[in-house]
């Protein structure tokens, strides 16, 4: 037996050859370019062994394959070359693993994603198990990258260009079954015969070849493939806005490779990987990896989380619904629904059962998994069964009276240790907790609609809010499939107080006339997955227009909307739930439309004109949220840039390619983001001007770009 740092080669009686990939203090699989001499010194020892029979390759790890390679690899890049020889480096240890004269087969369970599936790949057989934790794709272009050791040659040989560019353009990643009907791997078995499989799969020493299905047969003429990349490009363009340039260079390297043969391929995948790592796309979205990561990892606070066994929801609405669902399904948790009408009850049990039967229709839950989740909501019209509560999540109207009742009612009836959490997305948590006897069981627990899919929480302490509390509050979210973000409990909090000044700035571009449509596509243009204006519709113009004037006694004129948009309040439109907004809406399930209803205008008395370029627009909203992020941060409602990242890209999906607004305005600098606010200050009004964080910020850079000594101050 020889041992490396991170592969165990063991030879079986057999003559088949184990190799184990288990990388020493690491939690998960991930490839380092440092591995390359240990591999090669495991292939050479297996090419010198004439009675080898074949290889099988799996993980040490318990629940993984390999989940990627390690992408600080890329950071320590200083120049496209050298990022193209690490990606050089990569192809070359795959195609000695390829070129193995004996049978080689992955074994695989749990995630086998990035260069863990390239490698795969360069196996002869590919064997997975039968477990839901086991995924196979090629994630590289949501870091913008491509697959760099191969994998843009090899996938479309063995499962066909449609599939393989579908997987490589979004990320897409297979469950077994899904790969097994692919062709991506040559079968499925339970965990428990994984390796004894993957031995028998070796020793069959003739593989039939798979036929690839008629479709792909059909593309391989050059009138068919040349029409698939245009349409593929084409496609990429409509979801990128050509604000990735990932894409594209996929597409360019499976073309290649597919049209002058493998080795122009293997080298265009190298050059494009060299290139596409030194761009600002693929830093900010490494950083936002990053970030990601480090965020699950914090526990909110230093004191030890209270153990978990039964929640509590009040109020059986969209949200309560959608929370109930999200604590069966994914934190797998008892919930108990409680709401004054049995209608509420149906509702949220309703919300359950339609969202996780459209997942089994689409095969991606079984039926029985959706059973249990159903089993383990109840409802009820009072308060029996919340003693034995560990948090009572409130979902209620946005009323501050209502929801202080609520926290006296959960005191009444449940256990002396049970946590109120409010789900409020503007009131003071600390007014919120004034009248409570147990304050520092108080706290605030932030979902964005809709629960189900939205990936953020705030978790908002007051003062009073006792460590326990938030680290409690912090463990359920992260078992509810939520990224927490601890927040200063000051009027918006993180996430409206800086979206706020953002969906103002397109209400008063639409009240001197530009069109609504004008305006959202400014901003999907940007980057954003839906315009300001869009987004008013979805989350409710009456819920909007209810948090304005609460930020605008906190913080000022700057958060007044402009006056004629009262008008459409006034009018009874709320958005899409009533089919009353923006946008005009079918009467058969209020579908979203991609027409705006024209009789906006007639209310607020303009006529609509495009006058201003998409760009001045995208500039203007964007800017106003810039400068209220870094206001947040200097008044220490987001703890650090990190987290202000985090919630914007998570909470309000600002444009992930940016890296956050802090990343941005590092990338920018500060002197150009305050030159930039003052510029339409001077165009639009006071509200513009840029915070004193930023301008200490510019002050600062300057003078360490003069080489002056300057005392630091808090900052962006």
């Amino acid at each position: 037996m020889t041992t490396t740092s991170a592969f165990t080669l063991a030879l079986r009686p057999d003559n088949v050859a184990v190799i184990t990939i288990d990388v020493p203090g690491e939690k998960m699989n991930t490839l380092r370019a440092d591995f390359g001499d240990e591999v090669r010194n495991i292939l050479s020892q297996l090419r010198e062994n004439p009675l080898l029979e074949g290889v099988v390759i799996v993980s040490g790890k318990p629940d993984n394959f390999i989940a990627g390679a390690d992408i600080n690899m890329i950071a320590g890049c200083k120049s496209a070359a050298q990022a193209q020889s690490l990606a050089q480096k990569g192809q070359r240890l795959m195609a000695e693993i390829a070129g193995l004269p004996v049978p080689v087969a992955a074994a695989i369970h749990g995630p086998c994603l990035g260069g863990g599936l390239e490698l795969a790949l360069a196996c002869h057989r590919r064997i997975c198990s039968d477990d839901d934790s086991t995924r196979l794709g090629l994630p590289e272009v949501r870091l913008g990258l491509l697959p760099g050791s191969g994998g843009t040659q090899r996938l479309p040989r063995l499962v066909g260009v449609t599939l393989a560019l579908e997987m490589m353009l979004t990320g897409k990643q297979l469950r077994p079954r899904q790969a097994l009907k692919a062709g991506l791997v040559d079968d499925v078995v339970p965990r428990a015969i994984l390796l004894e499989s993957a031995v028998a799969l070796v020793k069959q020493r003739h593989k039939p070849r798979r036929a690839l299905p008629v479709r792909e047969r059909i593309l391989a003429g050059p009138v068919a493939r040349a029409l698939l990349f245009s349409m593929a490009a084409k496609k990429a363009r409509s979801r990128t806005r050509g604000n990735y340039p990932a894409p594209e260079r996929i597409i360019e390297a499976v073309r290649t490779g597919l049209a002058q043969g493998s080795s122009a391929g293997y080298e265009t995948e190298a050059g494009a990987f060299g290139e596409l790592a030194m761009t600002p796309e693929s830093a900010a979205l490494r950083h936002l990896f990053f970030a990601g990561t480090e965020i699950k990892k914090e526990a909110g606070s230093d004191a030890a989380a209270r153990p978990l066994r039964q929640i509590g929801v009040l109020g059986g609405g969209l949200m309560g619904g959608g929370i109930a669902c999200v604590t069966a399904a994914k934190a797998r948790l008892p919930v108990r629904i409680r709401d004054i009408r049995e209608e509420g009850i149906n509702h949220a049990l309703n919300y359950t059962w339609n969202l996780l039967g459209e997942r089994v229709r689409r095969r991606r839950m079984k039926s029985a998994e959706r059973d249990r989740a159903l089993a383990r909501i109840s409802g009820t019209s009072d308060y029996s069964g919340f003693h034995y509560r560990d948090v009572v999540i409130e979902a209620v109207f946005e009323d501050l009276a209502l929801k202080q009742q609520m926290a006296a009612e959960v005191e009444a009836n449940a256990a002396a240790q049970t946590i109120f959490a409010s789900n409020t997305s503007s009131l003071p948590i600390r007014d919120i907790a004034a009248r409570a006897q147990h304050p520092e069981r108080v706290i605030g627990l932030h979902y964005f609609s809709p629960v189900d899919k939205m990936p953020l929480v705030e978790v908002i302490p007051h003062a009073g809010t006792s460590a326990q509390t938030i680290a409690t509050v912090v463990s359920l979210a992260k078992r509810q499939g939520k990224t927490p973000v601890v927040v200063a409990d000051k009027a918006g909090f993180y996430v409206n107080r800086i979206l706020a000044p953002y969906i103002n700035e397109a209400l008063r571009c639409l009240a001197e006339g530009e069109p609504i449509e004008h305006i959202d596509n400014a901003l999907v243009d940007a980057g954003f997955p839906v315009g300001p204006v869009r987004l008013l519709d979805e989350v409710g113009i009456d819920v909007g227009v209810k948090i304005i004037p609460v930020l605008e006694q906190a913080y000022g004129s700057r958060f007044a909307a402009p006056e004629n948009i009262s008008a459409i309040l006034n009018d009874d439109r709320k958005g899409r739930k009533n089919g009353r907004g923006f946008y005009l809406y079918p009467a058969k399930g209020r579908k979203n439309s991609k027409k705006a209803d024209p009789s906006i205008y007639t209310l607020l008395g303009v006529a609509p004109a495009a006058r201003q370029p998409q760009q001045t627009i995208a500039r203007r909203c964007m800017m106003m949220m810039l400068n209220e992020a870094a206001r947040c941060l200097d008044e220490g409602v987001v703890r650090n840039t990190r987290d202000g990242d985090i919630g914007a890209v998570f909470g309000i999906g600002f444009p992930p390619f940016l890296g956050g607004p802090f990343h941005y305005m590092k990338t920018l600098g500060a002197r150009r983001v305050v030159d930039e606010l003052e510029r339409l200050a001077e165009a639009y009004g006071d509200r513009f001007m840029p915070c004193e964080a930023l301008r200490r910020r510019a002050q600062e850079d300057e003078c360490r770009r003069d080489n002056e000594k300057c005392q630091p101050q808090a900052g962006v």
